[in-house]
C-alpha cells in the first residue's frame, strides 16, 4: 500500500505545468511557460505609426524585428507602470497552424513569479468576452483568482497584419529609417 503513494505523486507531478505570473493593476494573470521565449528588462522601443495605442513598438532581437504590445493597455486601456518588476516578455505566437511561429513581445507588470500547477485547475468563469478572447479560464488559490492568458488569441486579423506583415520587415531597412 505504501508503494501506491509515490506513483500517485509522480502522476500528479506529470500533469503539472509551469506558469509565469504577472499583474495587470491589482489582478493576477498567468502565461504558460511553454509560450515564453525569454524574459527581458523593459527596453527602448521604436513606435509604429498608426498602430493601436496598445502596440508599444518594435525592437531588434537576435537579427529580427519583434513587435511589442502592452498587455495592460490592451486589456484595460492604461499603460503598464514603469516599475523595476515590469518586464518585456518574448512569447511564441502562432494564431494559425498554417502560418509560421512568430516572436511577440509583451510588456507585463510584476512578471517576477512562477507557479507550478495542473492546467486542469483553471476553470471557465462563465463569461464569454468577445472583446478579449485571450483571457482564458481562472484558477482560485489563497490569493484570489488567477486568469490564464492565451497568447495565440492576443491579436485580431487587422493588428496581426500590421505587426507581422508579409513579407516580414527587414532589420536593415528599419535601422536605415530616421
Amino acid at each position: 500500500m505504501g508503494d501506491l503513494e509515490p506513483r500517485r505523486n509522480a502522476a500528479s507531478a506529470a500533469r503539472q505545468a509551469l506558469f509565469l505570473v504577472f499583474c495587470i493593476g491589482n489582478e493576477r494573470y498567468a502565461l504558460q511557460a511553454l509560450d515564453v521565449v525569454e524574459v527581458l528588462p523593459r527596453l527602448p522601443l521604436k513606435p509604429i505609426a498608426r498602430a493601436p495605442s496598445w502596440v508599444a513598438g518594435v525592437f531588434a532581437w537576435r537579427g529580427r524585428v519583434v513587435p511589442v504590445i502592452d498587455l495592460c493597455s490592451l486589456t484595460f486601456g492604461q499603460g503598464a507602470a514603469a516599475r523595476t518588476s515590469t518586464r518585456l516578455v518574448l512569447v511564441h505566437y502562432r494564431p494559425d497552424a498554417q502560418q509560421p511561429q512568430q516572436v511577440l513581445g509583451l510588456i507585463l507588470e510584476q512578471a517576477t513569479d512562477t507557479l507550478r500547477c495542473d492546467p486542469a485547475d483553471f476553470q471557465p468563469y462563465g463569461l464569454e468576452n468577445r472583446q478579449a478572447p485571450y483571457l482564458g479560464p481562472v484558477r482560485q488559490d489563497a490569493q484570489g483568482l488567477l486568469q490564464w492568458v492565451r497568447v495565440d488569441d492576443l491579436l485580431d486579423d487587422a493588428v496581426r497584419a500590421v505587426l507581422f506583415p508579409s513579407p516580414p520587415l527587414n532589420l536593415d531597412d528599419l535601422q536605415a529609417q530616421p
